[in-house]
Order: C-alpha cells, then sequence, then structure tokens
C-alpha cells in the first residue's frame, strides 16, 4: 500500500505499527498508524506557525498519507495543555480539548468557513482528529509579506479582505449560537484557501472557562485580526518612536490594544484617511474602551454598517 502512494520501502524494512497514540513521541516519521481499520503513514510532525516560534515542531500533530486512497492528511493525536490568559483584568483558564474540537468538526462539515475533518478513536480511547489538508497561506503570513505602502493597502485590498474576515466573524457566530467556542482566535488560525479563495478557521481543540461573558474570549481574538488587517500588520510603539513618528505626541495610553500594550489600537492617529466609523469599532478593543461587545453579533452589525456606509459613497 505504501508503495502506490510513496516510494517503496527496502523488502527487510520492518514498520512500526500503531493502534495506540498514546504516547504520540513515539509515533515518528515511517510509523503507520491505524485507525478504525484505516492505515496512515506518518510523514512528519508539523510546525508552530505562531509568531517567532515557525520552528517549534508540534509533536502531537503529524502529517500523513491515507494508504486507502493517497490523500493526505493531519492526525491530530491527543494532548492536553493549560493555561491562564489575562485580558482586561479577567481571568481565563484555557485548555486543550480533543472531544470538543471533535464536536465542532462535526458541526461544521461543508461550511466553507472552517478545516475539515472527522474524529476517531483509538484502541485506547483517545480521540484521533483526521483532517483534510488546507493547500494556502495563513492571513498572518499573506499580509506580513505585502508590499505596498498602507494607504494602498487600505483602499485596493483592506476592502475585499474585510468582506471575506465578516465571513469568518460569522463562522465564529454560528459556533456560538450552537453553543461553542473557537477558543483559540488568531489571525495565524485563518488559512487563505488557494482552490477556492474562502477563508477558513482552523485549530478549535482549545476550550476555557468563562466568568462574566461566555464568548468574551472569541470576541478579543477577533478585535485583534481586525486591527491587524486595518493596520497591514502590527503598528508598534516602539516602531513609532524609533522613527520618531509625529502621531507619537498625539497618542495615548487609552489607543493602544487592549491586550497588546505595545500595539496601537488607536489607527486613525496614524492612518487619518481611516474613516471614524470603522476606527470607533477598532476602540472597543482598546486599553481606553468604556464597554467591549457582549456578542459577535454587535461586532458584526458596526462591521456590516461600515460596508454599507463605503458602498453608498460609491454610488455617490
Amino acid at each position: 500500500m505504501i508503495a502506490r502512494w510513496t516510494s517503496p520501502r527496502p523488502e527487510s524494512y520492518r514498520f512500526k505499527i500503531y493502534k495506540d497514540t498514546s504516547d504520540f513521541f513515539r509515533v515518528e516519521y515511517g510509523s503507520v498508524v491505524v485507525l478504525n481499520e484505516k492505515p496512515f503513514l506518518v510523514l512528519h510532525n508539523t510546525k508552530e506557525g505562531r509568531f517567532g516560534l515557525d520552528d517549534e515542531e508540534k509533536f502531537w500533530v503529524k502529517r500523513s498519507v491515507d494508504l486507502t486512497d493517497g490523500s493526505r492528511k493531519i492526525l491530530k493525536l491527543v494532548f492536553h495543555e493549560k493555561f491562564t490568559a489575562n485580558i482586561a483584568g479577567i481571568p481565563f483558564e484555557c485548555f486543550r480539548s480533543p472531544k470538543k474540537e471533535a464536536r465542532i468538526l462535526k458541526l461544521v462539515a461543508g461550511h466553507k468557513n472552517f478545516m475539515h475533518g472527522y474524529a476517531v478513536e483509538d484502541e485506547k480511547a483517545n480521540i484521533v482528529r483526521v483532517l483534510d489538508v488546507i493547500n494556502g497561506e495563513t492571513i498572518h503570513a499573506y499580509v506580513q509579506n505585502l508590499k505596498l505602502d498602507h494607504k494602498a493597502y487600505f483602499y485596493e485590498l483592506f476592502p475585499d479582505i474585510l468582506s471575506k474576515y465578516i465571513e469568518c466573524i460569522k463562522a465564529v457566530k454560528f459556533l456560538h449560537e450552537n453553543n461553542e467556542k473557537h477558543g483559540d482566535i488568531r489571525r495565524d488560525h485563518i488559512f487563505i484557501d488557494r482552490n477556492s479563495g474562502d477563508f477558513r478557521w482552523i485549530d478549535f481543540d482549545y476550550n476555557y472557562r468563562h466568568r462574566e461573558n461566555i464568548y468574551g474570549y472569541d470576541l478579543f481574538g477577533l478585535g485583534n485580526i481586525l486591527i491587524f488587517l486595518t493596520g497591514m500588520g502590527d503598528l508598534m510603539m516602539t516602531d513609532l518612536k524609533n522613527q520618531n513618528h509625529p502621531a507619537l505626541s498625539l497618542l495615548t495610553d487609552d489607543d493602544v490594544n487592549i491586550v497588546f500594550h505595545n500595539r496601537v489600537a488607536n489607527l486613525k492617529k496614524v492612518y487619518p484617511y481611516i474613516p471614524e466609523i470603522l476606527n470607533t469599532v477598532l476602540m472597543h478593543f482598546s486599553r481606553g474602551a468604556n464597554w467591549f461587545y457582549d456578542n459577535t453579533g454587535q461586532l458584526l452589525e458596526d462591521l456590516e454598517g461600515f460596508m454599507q456606509t463605503c458602498k453608498e459613497k460609491k454610488h455617490e
């Protein structure tokens, strides 16, 4: 079966075959994982896409070949991890939940704005997620690699990017309406599908224990991405200081991101052509915010209002 889809091994080659994936470190290159009688050849571990950690291997996430049809799959093995995030003085206890991701994969089957796949238990009842590969790059990589000034970006590319990002927010709203959370909303968790052009969420195995607002952690993540997309990247206070930028005299402590205090949220003070109606949305995620969005519906209403205003101005 392996010879049909990859380079054949010598006749003397002995494969390590696993039906128990509990020790994911043992499942290495050339191993075969059998799930519900279906064999997968392991190729290599994936790597962390988070900023500054591009070379850090994710030993529990394996790229593989489904030996029944030759399709490339990602096997996400069980890995338990916990940490506490603090946003605006609100602590969120975060942890990985394979069971949650399995539920969501079932819920979003066929939805164009999510990764697709299915969950299956190995012989020790570990919930392994078998994921389709998305051909494309993250929105983070796409924006960071653009070679044009902000004004050109804002008028030429941003309208289409924002339109597709609004679809992503609607997708998260769909989760919330079904009493689910994404749990780890970051710009490297949105892939631009090279085949369809759609923005697609990946990695929803994080869950969190909530306090005031069940969806608050997701909302802060959506706001951070919106600021990143509007600014064509992170607008850092340190960079403005190094440039001795004239906007520095206008910026206050209230103008920075509520989570990352070195990032500017009040982008209009640096890019004055950003419309006030859009900048007001960004300021809901600033340190000086008087109130936060309670749900995705409120955020969508404001962004769609901005998009409608832009359309009306075009037709004037």
